[in-house]
Order: C-alpha cells, then sequence, then structure tokens
C-alpha cells in the first residue's frame, strides 16, 4: 500500500480523499502526505497549493496525535517543520527553472539578433560591393569607350562635311576612326577579361602606356594637337597595378578635356617619379577657365570626367589639383602617396554632379 501511494503522481489531487480514508482508518500512512504537497504545489495555483499543504499538514499533526494516544510537542512541531521546508524546497526549484527558462529564451533571442544582423551586414556589405564595382565600371567607361565613341563621332561627322570637295581629307579621317574603333575593341576584350587597361596589358608599364597615349592622341588630333610625355626621378620597383591604371585613366580623361573643351594646340603629360609619391601632370596651352567659377555642365550625359579621377585618387588616398586661368591654359595634378592608408571607397559621381568637366 506505501507503494502505492508512493507513485502518487498518477492520481494528482484527486488521491486526496483517498488519503484521508486511509489516515483514518490507520494513521501511521499519515506521512504519505508528502506527495501529495509536490503534487498540489506542482499543478495548483500558488494560494490554493498553500492552503491544500496547510491542511495536509493540520491533517498529518492530527494522526500522529492520534497514534501516539497523547500530546507530544515533537508530533506538533515536525510535521509543520518538513512542511515548510519542502514547499521551499519546491518553491525555490520552480523559481531556478523558470529563471532558467527566461535566460535560455534570451540567449535564443540574442542569438537570432546576432544572425539577423550578420545577415544584414552581409547583404550591406553586398549592396556595397556592387554599388563601388557599378561605380568603377561608369568611370571605366568614361574614360575609355565612350571618349573613343565621341572622337569617332567627330571624325565621321568631319568626314561627312568633306567627302565631295576633298575626298582624301575624308578617307583619312575615316582611317583614323577605324584607328580609334580598333583600339576601343581591345579595351571592350579587356573590359570582358580582367577590365586592364589595353596600354597596360601590352607591357612596359606605366610609362610606356603614357608614351603610347600621348602619341596615340597625336595622331588622332592630326595636327590639331600635339602631345608629349616625360617621365622625370628614378624609376621605382613595380608599381602595383591599381596605382597604374587609376593613372592612366586619369591622363586619358585630362586629355579627352582637352581635346572638348580647351581648345590646345600643345599638351603635356609629365610622370615625376619621387620617393614618397608618384605625381602625374596634364598641361594644355588652351583657353582656360576659373576652377571657382560657376563652369558645371549644363545638361547631356557628361559629368563623369573631374569626378571620376577624384574618386580615384581618394581610393588611393591621393589628390587632384587644378590650376587654370582664363586664357592661361590649364595644369591638372595628380598626387599619389607611394604607401597610401587604407581609404573607403567613394561614393559614385552622379551623372550631372557640381565639379565642372573643364579642360585637363
Amino acid at each position: 500500500m506505501v507503494c502505492s501511494f508512493g507513485a502518487f503522481d498518477c492520481g494528482g489531487v484527486r488521491a486526496f480523499p483517498a488519503w484521508m480514508v486511509v489516515v483514518v482508518l490507520a494513521p501511521s500512512f499519515a506521512w504519505c502526505a508528502v506527495p501529495l504537497f509536490y503534487t498540489g504545489l506542482r499543478i495548483l495555483p500558488p494560494r490554493a497549493a498553500l492552503a491544500l499543504v496547510t491542511l495536509l499538514t493540520l491533517l498529518v499533526v492530527a494522526a500522529q496525535l492520534r497514534l501516539a494516544g497523547g500530546f507530544d510537542p515533537y508530533l506538533v512541531l515536525a510535521p509543520p517543520a518538513v512542511a515548510a521546508v519542502a514547499t521551499a524546497v519546491f518553491v525555490h526549484m520552480r523559481r531556478q527553472a523558470v529563471r532558467q527558462r527566461e535566460l535560455s529564451e534570451r540567449q535564443r533571442e540574442l542569438i537570432d539578433d546576432l544572425l539577423r544582423t550578420r545577415r544584414e551586414l552581409a547583404a550591406t556589405e553586398r549592396r556595397e560591393g556592387a554599388l563601388t564595382e557599378r561605380q568603377r565600371l561608369a568611370m571605366e567607361i568614361h574614360d575609355t569607350l565612350a571618349q573613343g565613341l565621341s572622337s569617332q563621332q567627330m571624325l565621321l561627322q568631319a568626314a561627312d562635311r568633306v567627302w565631295d570637295a576633298d575626298p582624301e581629307t575624308a578617307r583619312r579621317h575615316v582611317r583614323t576612326a577605324t584607328g580609334i574603333a580598333e583600339h576601343d575593341l581591345a579595351e571592350a576584350r579587356r573590359f570582358v577579361h580582367d577590365l586592364a587597361p589595353a596600354d597596360l596589358a601590352e607591357g612596359g608599364g606605366l610609362e610606356a602606356a603614357l608614351h603610347a597615349l600621348a602619341a596615340r592622341e597625336t595622331a588622332q588630333a592630326q595636327g590639331r594637337l600635339t602631345v608629349r610625355c616625360h617621365v622625370e626621378g628614378e624609376p621605382h620597383p613595380t608599381l602595383p597595378d591599381r596605382l597604374q591604371s587609376a593613372l592612366l585613366r586619369i591622363a586619358q580623361g585630362a586629355l579627352a578635356n582637352v581635346k572638348e573643351h580647351a581648345h590646345a594646340t600643345e599638351a603635356a603629360l609629365t610622370l615625376t617619379r619621387l620617393d614618397d609619391r608618384i605625381v602625374l601632370d596634364v598641361a594644355d596651352n588652351g583657353q582656360g577657365f576659373s576652377p571657382a567659377g560657376p563652369t558645371a555642365p549644363t545638361g547631356g550625359v557628361r559629368g563623369h570626367g573631374l569626378p571620376a579621377m577624384r574618386a580615384r585618387l581618394r581610393q588611393l588616398g591621393g589628390t587632384l589639383t587644378i590650376e587654370s586661368a582664363p586664357g592661361e591654359g590649364t595644369v591638372l595634378s595628380a598626387a599619389v602617396p607611394l604607401s597610401p592608408a587604407p581609404a573607403s571607397p567613394a561614393p559614385a559621381p552622379a551623372p550631372d554632379a557640381a565639379a565642372p568637366e573643364d579642360p585637363a
């Protein structure tokens, strides 16, 4: 019978009436109230559970006094003490379990927040990488294909105007446009391959690429513009590909501005190699402009030239300076440290940026 009451969980509080009957018949079974204590504390609300524990304790005391046949202080004090200890242990264990559940829930929430933050950070980095790549492609296309197509358009328009009056000059314009198209085709194939400038891919480094650029621009201008290239200073060890590509693109963009805006007859590319930095100067004898004046473009899709140069140099930790005045030509200077501090990616320049698309 003790075993049947030891498995008291099976009946729960419903075993209370049966326990009372057993205690009336055999008072020695009063201590089987202990399982009832835990059952009531676990399944009943706090107030009902305490009321049940108090009632059970009183019945145990009464049963023990009846069994003893007289008053015994030990029998009066021991059952309430046991009930109090049992209740305190159970309440403490339940509070610990609640705290453990709350802690586990907070840990799960923190883990979920961390995973969500990591996903958002990864998505942000992907978006920033995509924007940076779009900016770089925009600058590459502006400095190569767009400028080449613009030159071809001008040459073909000039050929069309003199086709009947001067066929030889018209054919010369067409041949020059064909040469530009061949170079642009090489650039387009290079885009598909690895986006490196075609002049650099031919070998010889930045100096050879600048000389080739000066010779090509002089030939394409057909006497209207002469471009010379100078290299000063002691040769450095191999420059980073990123730096060489950026300086070559800046030279291409500056010469495109000279042809389109400066109305110059002479231009000079000067590459100066110093101990701690490398400087590229592009000078022309054109009409010049006021760098501080309101010379922003007023429409069209142009506007990437100077902002693109500044963005390239900012990514390398370099600087761009422009010296010019109306009627006195222009000098553009791009300086890049040979050990630049890491720079954050620059935002892509807007097509109608406020920086002027002025000569050189």
